[in-house]
Parts: C-alpha cells; structure tokens; sequence
C-alpha cells in the first residue's frame, strides 16, 4: 500500500497548481510579446486552461491527502500541504478569471 515516493499524487498536485496559477499571466505575457494575439484572446484561452489545471490539481490533491491519512508515517506532510495552497490559489485564479470575462461579456452586451 505504502511507496517509496510518497509524493507522488502531492507532487502532481503542486505542479498543476503551479501551472494553474501561471497560465493567465502567460497569456498576458504572451499577447504582450506578440501582435499575432490579443489580450482578449489570449485570456479567452487561458481561463479555461487554468480551470482545467486547477481542478486537476485539487483532484490529485485530495488523492494525496487520502494517502496521507492512511499511511501510519506522515511522511510528505510538507508537500500536501503545499500542493493544497497551490491547487486553491489556481482555483481562486480561475474564477476571478472567469468572473473578470463574465463581466466583460455583460458590459459588452450593454454598451
């Protein structure tokens, strides 16, 4: 039951958080250095890639986290930690992402 990596779906989880959380500013990055992609566009994309991560992140998580309360060593106790911040930053990035969007949606259908 019990591995020699037991970082295994924690380590998985922090660098999907990671990813989550760098994706948006990726993409301002990106429509920045470019003038083949808009800002708009740009985040278009990286919202849902950031939603996806995110809950990737939080599933592999609460796997890690299951893990951990089973094992009799808490050893990785560290790194679950750490993969839980990372996955609910990525998911608070996500939303206000998606919120950030939604708003603009309305304000364009008003104006």
């Amino acid at each position: 039951m019990s591995s020699n990596r037991p970082a295994g779906p924690a380590g998985l989880a922090a660098v999907l958080g990671a990813l989550a959380i760098l994706a948006i500013p990726a993409a301002g990055v990106a429509a920045a250095l470019t003038t083949q992609v808009t800002l708009l566009r740009a985040v278009y994309v990286a919202v849902p890639t950031a939603s996806v991560l995110a809950l990737a992140a939080f599933a592999s998580y609460r796997r890690a986290r299951a893990r951990l309360e089973r094992s009799v060593r808490r050893a990785g106790a560290g790194i679950v930690r750490t993969a839980r911040f990372l996955a609910f930053a990525g998911l608070y990035l996500a939303v206000t992402g998606a919120l950030a969007l939604a708003f603009y949606g309305v304000l364009h259908l008003r104006s």
